[in-house]
This record gives C-alpha cells, sequence and structure tokens, in this order.
C-alpha cells in the first residue's frame, strides 16, 4: 500500500541557541508521494531550517519529522540512500571535472546509480564533463549540484534556490529536469525565490513567515484569494510612453482615459504569485 505521506511535520519547532525567538514555530506539514511542494517566503522565514530538520542536518528540535514514513531520526546514514539534497551553495570538489565528481559522490552510495555521462545530460552539462568543477559559472555549478543530487534516483528530492544564478534558459532547463523527477515518482520539496518555477512545477506551495506557515494552497487558489487582477493601459503622455493599472475594464479613470485617445495597448494582467508573496509575507510596521 501507498504511503499516505511522503514528507511529514508535526509541530515542529526549533530554537537556536541565543535566540529569543523560535526560528520554526510549531509548523504542520504533509506532502504526498510524487508530489513537487513549494515551501516559500522572505529570507529568515525559517524554510532552510525546516529542509535542514528533514535532510537530518539539524536534530535538535520538537514535533515530529517524518521522510518517507519513517521519523528522520530514525534513520542513520541510510537516509541519504533515499533523498537527494541540493542545496545553494553547491558541494562539489573544485580540483576534479565534472566527471571525476559525480564518479567519486557515486561511490558513496550502496544503492545502484546513474553513471556519470547519464547525470550530466539530464542536467545539460555533457559537454563540460572533463572540465574542471573550479573553471564553472556559478550556474554550472547549479546543474552539477542538481546532478549530485539525483545521481542515486533518490524517493525524494530537497531542493533550496536550484535555479540560482541561471539565465532564463538555464533556469528554464533547471525546472524541466524538476519536472521529468516528478513525473518519474519523485516527492520534491522545493524552496525557491524563482516565482516561474512554482508557478510551473508546484502542485501546492505553503508560504512562511517569522517560522510559521501563514497561507497554503495551490498556485491556482491562492491567486484567486490573494492576488487582484487589473487592467494595465500604456497611453502617451508630452511624448512619452506611460502606464497605468486600474482595477476593472469599467473603471471610471480607464474610461476617462480611453477618451483622451492617447491610449496605445489595454490588456489584463492576471495575479501572480510574486503578489500572493508579497501579501501574505508582509509584516506589518
Amino acid at each position: 500500500m501507498m504511503q499516505k505521506f511522503a514528507i511529514r511535520a508535526e509541530k515542529l519547532r526549533i530554537r537556536y541557541s541565543r535566540s529569543p525567538h523560535n526560528a520554526v514555530d510549531g509548523i504542520d506539514l504533509a506532502v504526498a508521494p510524487g508530489e513537487v511542494f513549494g515551501l516559500l517566503g522572505p529570507n529568515g522565514a525559517g524554510k532552510s531550517t525546516t529542509q535542514k530538520v528533514l535532510t537530518g542536518q539539524h536534530r535538535e528540535f520538537s514535533g515530529a519529522a517524518e521522510v518517507l514514513g519513517r521519523p528522520v531520526g530514525d534513520y542513520g546514514r541510510d537516509l541519504y540512500e533515499r533523498i537527494g539534497v541540493g542545496f545553494e551553495l553547491p558541494a562539489y570538489f573544485p580540483r576534479l571535472t565534472a566527471r571525476e565528481n559525480l564518479a567519486a559522490f557515486a561511490k558513496l552510495f550502496r544503492r545502484p546509480t546513474m553513471t556519470p555521462a547519464e547525470a550530466l545530460a539530464a542536467v545539460g552539462l555533457e559537454h563540460a564533463a572533463d572540465q574542471r568543477a573550479a573553471t564553472f559559472s556559478k550556474g554550472m555549478k547549479m546543474r552539477l549540484n542538481l546532478a549530485r543530487a539525483m545521481l542515486h534516483r533518490p524517493d525524494a528530492l530537497f531542493l533550496d534556490e536550484p535555479t540560482s544564478g541561471l539565465d532564463p534558459a538555464g533556469a528554464a532547463a533547471v525546472r524541466a529536469v524538476i519536472r521529468t523527477q516528478a513525473e518519474a515518482g519523485r516527492t520534491v520539496l522545493l524552496t525557491t525565490h524563482d516565482m516561474p518555477a512554482v508557478e510551473e512545477l508546484c502542485t501546492r506551495v505553503a508560504f512562511m513567515r517569522a517560522g510559521a506557515i501563514v497561507a497554503l494552497d495551490t498556485p491556482r487558489n491562492l491567486r484567486r484569494a490573494y492576488g487582484a487582477p487589473s487592467v494595465v493601459a500604456e497611453y502617451a503622455e508630452h511624448g512619452r510612453l506611460k502606464t497605468a493599472d486600474f482595477p476593472a475594464p469599467n473603471d471610471p479613470g480607464l474610461i476617462a482615459l480611453l477618451a483622451t485617445g492617447d491610449v496605445r495597448t489595454v490588456h489584463t494582467r492576471e495575479a501572480a504569485l510574486a503578489d500572493v508573496f508579497i501579501a501574505v509575507t508582509r509584516t506589518t510596521p
């Protein structure tokens, strides 16, 4: 029988020494097998700390933290046979080539792994297989990091800012890799500020603020609940193009602007997750 949750946290609390506040303040989280789940929020909201608990890197916490049907604390090193971890600061051996890096990491696993060539091809780095990692751009290092995280075909992937430092084409390529992993049945917990990645990949999203989850739903439902669609008009004023936002097509201000004959374009703008991010994570003065 399929397990109910691939990743679960219940009343999870973490407080660092010398801090008067909890870094994670009693959150509940449940991620289904095969789901791509986004964990979003501003810097310092508790996202990375949550990831560190679920990946066995931070062991002092209260509440429950389970991965793939077992408490994290029960695993020992076996946890890393079943999960892949790709955090924002890439882990690699700078003096080794990309191929040598992945060959070295492959020796750490008991379960069968991809060949270095397969892993590099999956992230579009086959052309740099014999290039020393120290010479890679940040974007290439991030893709090598992703190849390392999925080298052993893990059951769950924990990814922190996997598109950081990538140009739009590179970011799209990484999103395609993550989508392929999800289609293969792997669970992905994704922490990122890359809203296109969230929109494209995530089945559900949780927003954190000050250690707490303040909103959790599908991207579509969150956009409808917190975002406001608008009408954008581009118009000429004193020989220069300007834009103005209006809440509705029948807004008196828009009607008046249209009557001037200076409007060049009008289009609707749907609410975006970036709007939701601002709405639910900002703090009141």
